[in-house]
């Protein structure tokens, strides 16, 4: 098994406001807009060639961390990221007033 496989490089492409992750040609993605400074996480979709592989986490928990490090808060609108900060409180003090409600 690659390190792609096992570790895949999520990286944030801007031009398409979105997170991806390319593996074996197939490409996982996290759509987010960007008002203020506020990231409202849309929507993320994992080909079915790439499902089980937790591709969808590391996409969550890559969104979180450069949202972290651009002083941002984060509104979860995707199901995925709504999940994932719910299950990790260390997550939200990154919260949007939207977000703490979405959570709650």
């Amino acid at each position: 098994m690659s390190d792609e496989a096992t570790s895949p490089k999520v990286v944030d492409n801007p031009a398409k406001n979105r997170f991806e992750a390319t593996v074996e040609g197939h490409t996982a993605t996290m759509k987010y807009k960007l008002k203020d400074n506020t990231m409202t996480v849309e929507h993320t979709t994992v080909p079915p060639e790439l499902q089980g592989r937790g591709l969808a986490g590391k996409l969550a928990q890559t969104c979180i961390e450069t949202a972290r490090e651009r002083g941002l808060t984060i509104t979860p609108v995707c199901e995925v990221v709504l999940g994932y900060m719910k299950k990790r409180p260390e997550t939200h003090d990154l919260l949007s007033e939207e977000g703490k409600k979405a959570i709650s």
